[in-house]
């Protein structure tokens, strides 16, 4: 059973016309007015503009951080705005190549477990297979090979909020816990990232932290793995960020936290992707015969008590077609193996669950290669890090609020824009945005708001990122900074 079909759902009809082999066309930002304007900036003191956050910040696309998206980070994009009125140099810790990802000692960094590689080259769009792949080349950046900052762009990839003030985070005597994005830049190995970014003197600054502090939970399947941070945790880290940067300089913009199911990577993948003939739903049917009967059998049963309506979602059954639901553990589940061990938490998936984007390689792949009835996510339940169940999605969604409530506090206490992520992501899912002459949504490939992972950014995604920051800034500020036309960002890289 071939896992290509997943990706055949879901780009059955793409149409190109608004994005070409993109990889050549990365132009740089023009203004959107075309008569004479004064160019201003207002209040504002962008010499020393400083952007701190994670891979939002730092230009993160496609799965990896490489030189031509770290140029279309949206920070770039805003200090080359700044530029012209009046602002200074902005540095940017440069990948080697436009591959992505790393190499220790000339090899990939693979997992100690599972040998997949840690942080592998970028993805691009093959279109003749239909589905993303990776780029066909080997990975340059030496993680060895540090570049010591302080730079203008601290933003690291991976890093929650905590993280910012954390001591060794980018010193390689702590890896893997230490961040190989920031061991690569930091300035020395013991400095902070908030330390670094304040080095730079800044006289403007752009905070836009938090995503990974729910990111993380979410993108494991809420498996416990990476769990939510504590919101006291986050609120003291938080705080303290801000003050930092506003004691610094009074002048910035922070940005809020997407609700992470808003995004392509828990959107793509449906709950029903598996086709199966007649004789094999038979075959598969009659496999789980025993587990329907056996959780049948034990309604009203103490002392679990099963309901007749948990005992009905738990059903399986296949029939002969092409939208079968794949089958999934739920530990929300009552537990059953305490009267048979054979009757685990496991169901089909519906409509409520969400598979996240990179289950798409792994479903209907086998976990035994010489047994053909070994399909996951048919005779093999899908694990909780591939499936994000209603009761993850809420705790998702309330951390998500106290996180943003946090954030808006702290905007309104400094006097600072806040830009709205949440809504504007939120809006990119349902009516899509426009910006300049296009309109960006969040359907994967042909949207053009996201990049190939489905959590980050493409560079036209991040360009109206900046626009958006610019609208506040101006407004906040008294400034008139000029915007980008968005259409001269691409939306997808191709081969």
């Amino acid at each position: 059973m071939r896992t290509n079909y997943i990706w055949l759902l879901a780009f059955s009809v793409i149409s190109f016309t608004a994005c070409e082999s993109d990889d050549t066309r990365l132009a740089d930002p023009i203004f959107e007015e075309t008569t004479a304007v004064e160019y201003t900036s207002g209040n504002a003191d962008f010499s020393s503009f400083v952007a701190v956050g994670n891979s939002l910040t730092a230009g993160y696309s496609d799965g990896a951080l490489f030189a031509k998206g770290q140029n279309v980070s949206f920070p770039n994009i805003l200090a080359n705005q700044f530029a012209v009125v009046g602002g200074g140099n902005f540095t940017q810790p440069l990948m080697n190549d436009d591959i992505g990802g790393f190499v220790l000692g000339g090899n990939p960094i693979l997992h100690p477990i599972t040998g997949a590689n840690l942080f592998p080259p970028r993805l691009i769009f093959d279109t003749a297979a239909q589905v993303p792949v990776t780029y066909p080349a080997p990975s340059t950046t030496e993680l060895m090979t540090t570049i010591p900052g302080p730079y203008n762009n601290m933003g690291v990839p991976g890093a929650k909020v905590g993280h910012l003030l954390a001591p060794g985070f980018g010193n390689m005597t702590n890896f893997p816990n230490a961040n190989p994005y920031f061991i690569r830049m930091a300035s020395q190995p013991n400095a902070t990232v908030l330390e670094d970014a304040l080095a730079m003197n800044p006289t403007f600054f752009s905070l836009w932290i938090g995503n990974n502090d729910v990111l993380g939970y979410a993108a494991s399947g809420g498996d416990g793995s990476n769990p939510i941070t504590d919101t006291a945790t986050f609120t003291g880290a938080y705080n303290m960020v801000v003050s930092a940067l506003v004691s610094a300089s009074p002048n910035g913009i922070v940005a809020n936290i997407p609700n992470v199911t808003d995004t392509p990577h828990f959107t793509v993948v449906p709950h029903n992707p598996i086709p199966l003939d007649a004789p094999t739903a038979g075959a598969v049917n009659a496999a789980y015969a025993a587990y329907n009967a056996g959780v049948q059998s034990l309604v009203g049963v103490p002392p679990v008590n099963l309901t007749q309506e948990e005992a009905d979602s738990r059903m399986i059954n296949f029939a002969e077609g092409s939208n079968n639901a794949v089958v999934i553990m739920d530990e929300d589940l009552s537990d059953l193996t305490i009267y048979n061990p054979a009757l685990i938490g496991m169901r089909q998936a519906t409509s409520e669950d969400l598979i996240v984007l990179t289950a798409s390689s792994f479903i209907g792949t086998l976990a035994d290669p010489g047994n053909p009835m070994s399909v996951n996510g048919v005779a093999i339940p899908l694990g909780d890090k591939w499936v994000l169940t209603p009761s993850e999605q809420e705790e998702i969604a309330t951390a998500t609020q106290a996180f943003n409530q946090v954030i808006a506090d702290a905007a309104a206490a400094n006097n600072l824009p806040l830009f709205d992520a949440n809504a504007f992501l939120s809006q990119a899912a349902t009516t899509g945005i426009t910006s300049g002459s296009v309109t960006v949504t969040s359907d994967f490939v042909t949207g053009g708001a996201f990049s190939l992972d489905g959590v980050h950014l493409s560079p036209r995604g991040y360009a109206i990122v900046a626009n958006k920051m610019i609208e506040l800034i101006n407004t906040t500020y008294n400034a008139n900074v000029p915007k980008v036309n968005p259409a001269n960002y691409t939306g997808v890289y191709i081969n």
